[in-house]
């Protein structure tokens, strides 16, 4: 009998993408019972993948920080010590799902074939020059980004694309119950491009019209702009801002909550991955190909738009964000 496959995925950052990688994995698992995974990640996420009950494994890059210290990192050993653990183990496939010269090259480090996309699908085309075997999948202003990597896990792995919706594979039961005495509504305001945030005013006054309904408004930050404005909207509606959390403490709250509003953020993707009902709300960024995934989920977008602008802001108004919360289920 065929033994099944023991594998490793390179896919390093960020929260999102780790996200979104994590269906192919359930459908590989499903298509190859007992496979082994092993993961290849930036330390800042070295909690995402575990949480897969598939991973065995996670070895960690730190890209930054050795380019920082260039001299620790060759002369120090770290690069040796790194470059050891990768190679520890022969693997029947490394598969590339990142598509980026940087992640091409980690995982060129390894030992086994190296899968990855062909030059036409990859993000960084140049990086497919480092794979032995490349698959063409629809690029990434083609199809979301969580079908692209399902498509490529499953020629990369050999198996027909199941047509089941997408299966993050998390339980939520495995993150800590908040244990909240209230009903509570997260708002995931922080992100990284100025363009996806949503008005703090329109963050205020959303937040004051769902406080009036019963739940309470928590307010999670990852960085002290981001903290100052969750400090804003929680003084508008009577809110809870959230200590400085790890991710898996942060997936707690996203876990066990009754319902999230979000922009084009890693958490949000989170919170679509877990099954939490959540409204995603949508600037230059096209929720047909980064949209969060997942049941009840809700995207509203600033118009009608074919292609990601970087300028174009979030204009999505109140009054339609209030007209979906109105009919979804935000209190006991």
């Amino acid at each position: 009998m065929r033994q099944p496959p023991n594998i490793l995925i390179v896919k390093t950052s960020s929260l999102g993408d780790l996200v979104h990688t994590l269906p192919a994995l359930t459908d590989a698992v499903r298509a190859h019972p007992g496979l082994r995974c092993d993961w290849l990640v930036e330390r800042a996420f070295a909690e995402i993948p575990p949480w897969h009950p598939a991973v065995a494994r996670v070895i960690q890059c730190d890209l930054r920080g050795w380019r920082k210290h260039l001299g620790r990192t060759i002369f120090g050993g770290d690069w040796a010590r790194f470059r050891a653990e990768l190679r520890s183990t022969e693997y029947d496939v490394v598969i590339d799902a990142q598509g980026l010269v940087k992640s091409a090259w980690l995982a060129w480090q390894a030992r086994g074939p190296l899968a990855g996309p062909d030059r036409g699908s990859a993000r960084e085309p140049l990086a497919a020059r480092f794979y032995d075997r490349t698959y063409a999948v629809p690029g990434h202003d083609a199809a979301h980004a969580v079908e692209r990597a399902r498509r490529l896990f499953a020629q990369a792995l050999d198996y027909a694309l199941p047509d089941a919706p997408p299966d993050a594979g998390l339980e939520r039961s495995r993150f800590p119950d908040p244990a909240q005495p209230q009903p509570y509504v997260l708002f995931l305001h922080g992100t990284t491009w100025s363009s996806k945030r949503w008005p703090l005013a329109h963050w205020c006054e959303l937040g004051a019209w769902v406080a009036a309904r019963g739940p309470r408004v928590v307010l999670p930050w990852g960085s002290d702009a981001e903290r100052v404005d969750a400090e804003a909207i929680a003084a508008a509606c009577g809110g809870l801002v959230l200590p400085r959390l790890g991710l898996t403490a942060i997936a707690g709250w996203l876990a066990h909550a009754r319902y999230c509003v979000g922009v084009d953020t890693g958490l949000a993707h989170l919170a679509a991955a877990l099954g939490t009902p959540q409204l995603s709300l949508y600037g230059p960024t096209l929720p047909q190909l980064t949209g969060a995934v997942g049941a009840n989920q809700v995207w509203l977008t600033s118009g009608e738009h074919h292609t990601i602008d970087r300028e174009r802001p979030n204009t999505v108004e109140v009054a339609r964000v209030r007209e979906v919360l109105s009919g979804a289920p935000i209190s006991a």
